[in-house]
């Protein structure tokens, strides 16, 4: 989800998708937008995952207690990263999130202090989307990932275009995620795109739907 609209969520709940996630990375969404979008998922009983560029302890929080169901990172190279994830996700002694209740999600303080540091913590998705990274794959993906995003079109890009050199990172990944009990993500443009193995899919985008509704529309109507 790129757009800033209420709407584009109703309508992503209403086609029957299982989540939604919404682009902090790639986007013009700014924070409050994204959190606003949040929101609408969680009270219409859409989940929403937030991707963002990078591990920002105060925004992670706040994505959270907006009623984020999960946090998808973008660019993961080390498992220092997924550790800091983890951290800024899941609140004492587990990981160092820090505690309000001045929130939705703790009912603005009615909720008691035990039930609200208690809740389950967010699906965590780390995007692998470089030829190299700085520590083995094994370690990146047992470090607390759920999910192993494969990022195809930075990979891609990373390889220098070389389709060996993608084969063989992807075929790496699926292997490490299979090894460490960790669910295999990707993209997919359209339905014949969907990995087989997939279990955690990124179906178009909000907009690339629109464009092609758009081109649809206009070349049968002339």
């Amino acid at each position: 989800m790129k757009l800033p609209a209420d709407e584009a969520v109703d309508i992503v709940a209403a086609a029957g998708f299982d989540f939604a996630i919404v682009d902090l990375e790639h986007s013009q969404l700014d924070e409050g937008t994204a959190l606003r979008l949040v929101r609408r998922g969680w009270a219409i009983g859409l989940p929403v995952v937030v991707r963002v560029p990078a591990c920002e302890p105060g925004q992670v929080n706040r994505l959270l207690e907006a009623g984020a169901s999960g946090i998808q990172l973008s660019t993961v190279r080390g498992a220092g990263q997924v550790e800091d994830l983890v951290a800024a996700t899941r609140f004492a002694p587990a990981g160092r999130r820090s505690v309000s209740l001045a929130h939705p999600m703790a009912g603005y303080g009615a909720t008691p202090l035990r039930d609200a540091v208690g809740v389950e913590p967010p699906v965590l998705i780390g995007q692998i989307e470089t030829v190299d990274a700085d520590d083995p794959l094994e370690r990146i993906l047992g470090a607390g990932l759920d999910v192993a995003f494969l990022g195809v079109t930075d990979l891609t890009v990373d390889a220098g275009f070389d389709p060996a050199r993608v084969d063989a990172r992807i075929a790496a990944v699926r292997t490490a995620a299979l090894e460490a009990g960790v669910v295999l993500g990707a993209f997919a443009a359209d339905a014949a795109s969907i990995p087989p193995d997939a279990r955690y899919v990124a179906l178009s985008s909000d907009l690339t739907m629109l464009r092609a509704a758009a081109g649809r529309t206009l070349a049968d109507a002339r």
